[in-house]
């Protein structure tokens, strides 16, 4: 599913309205009676500099219809006084209800079992399928976040809150590389104005192009987003991460990546290289991340070498 901008009533209206409803019918019950599931609980697995991946574990009614992670910033929570009402412009949220191809694990899908639980990385959704959501980019580098999460979607009644997480980005250090989101976002700090993936050779307004295309379930286009970002990085003096780029070139070879073609790669055979190459240009393989500094833009005769 593709990811785009909710309309908050869409998510939030109809639990509220519920609840109101039943509790004019019903005055002497608690609100609490009428929720059909139970609430969720929320983990940190591991945080970088812009994202910061949950687990989340649906309780003993599981989470049939999916759920709903909202997050803010702690500087936000503090001096909103607490968690604000739907749709304030502090607020971020995603709904998660289908099958995700990018961060997946314990479970394949966001519809949970009881008990059961999954990852969602929040700071790095553009490329996810099976949520709906406008807040796709990336989180703030060394922020605190305060994040919850409730069971349901569409028309049913939803779960009460989680307990609030507070967990934090990481702070950039001194070193060599930076993420795909920098780079899509810095078109004027590109050290080279084209690369090569596979066997095709792209322009920088082709590369944005796809930097810009959402993957929505095409291997090839998260793997490119990633391999993209890695050959910056090492065109602008980061050391090259083994054979991943090799690796990633031969696995692209001659497909032409969308929006410029209409290559496709299973993302179950794209993701291992994906992950890796995401590793790398967070500054988690061994080679830190740079200070986001602008490089001389040079000509691609004199780099294409580190990419045959």
């Amino acid at each position: 599913m593709t990811c785009f901008q909710a309309k908050p009533g869409r998510i939030f209206g109809h639990r509220a309205l519920t609840l109101a409803l039943l509790a004019l019918a019903v005055p002497t019950l608690a609100a609490a009676q009428y929720y059909h599931y139970d609430a969720l609980s929320i983990s940190m697995v591991r945080a970088d500099r812009v994202s910061i991946v949950l687990q989340v574990t649906a309780g003993p009614s599981g989470a049939d219809e999916g759920f709903v992670v909202e997050w803010m910033t702690r500087a936000n929570y503090d001096a909103l006084g607490g968690w604000p009402a739907a749709g304030h412009a502090a607020l971020g949220y995603c709904e998660f209800s289908g099958v995700p191809t990018l961060t997946v694990g314990p479970s394949s899908s966001y519809a949970l079992e009881p008990n059961a639980s999954i990852h969602v990385e929040l700071g790095d959704l553009f490329d996810e399928t099976g949520i709906y959501s406008g807040y796709v980019g990336e989180l703030t580098e060394g922020t605190e976040y305060v994040v919850r999460a409730y069971a349901g979607y569409g028309g049913s009644v939803e779960s009460p809150y989680s307990s609030s997480l507070f967990a934090s980005t990481l702070s950039s250090s001194v070193g060599c590389v930076l993420t795909q989101g920098y780079w899509k976002n810095h078109a004027e700090d590109w050290p080279v104005l084209n690369l090569m993936l596979g066997s095709v050779v792209y322009t920088q307004a082709q590369l944005l192009d796809i930097l810009n295309t959402p993957a929505e379930g095409n291997g090839l286009i998260f793997l490119a987003h990633q391999l993209i970002a890695a050959k910056l990085n090492v065109a602008s003096g980061a050391l090259t991460p083994g054979t991943l780029i090799a690796d990633a070139d031969a696995l692209i070879n001659g497909l032409v990546v969308p929006p410029v073609g209409a290559g496709f790669l299973d993302p179950a055979v794209a993701s291992p290289l994906t992950d890796d190459l995401d590793e790398f240009n967070n500054g988690g393989s061994g080679v830190p991340h740079c200070d986001p500094v602008p490089v001389e833009n040079t000509p691609w005769s004199d780099v294409k070498g580190f990419y045959r």
